[in-house]
């Protein structure tokens, strides 16, 4: 079976590559979200939950990109 993505194989364990973007993922929210706390990243938008949606999502769709 011929495979049209680049798979990832961890210990003889298969991964696709959207198990690396979910990692990546959460990697992204682990770090970004205390770091937008310090700076005060929710006082600078009425909507800061959405902001930071956007943010996340931006971030996510670079690394994509790049990697």
């Amino acid at each position: 079976m011929a495979h049209t993505f680049p798979e990832l194989v961890i210990e003889g364990v298969l991964l696709a590559p959207f198990v690396t973007y979910l990692m990546m993922a959460l990697v992204v929210i682990i770090v970004l979200r205390p770091l937008l706390h310090v700076v005060g990243f929710a006082n600078m938008f009425s909507h800061a939950r959405i902001a930071e949606l956007s943010l996340y999502v931006t971030v996510l769709s670079l690394l994509m990109l790049l990697f």
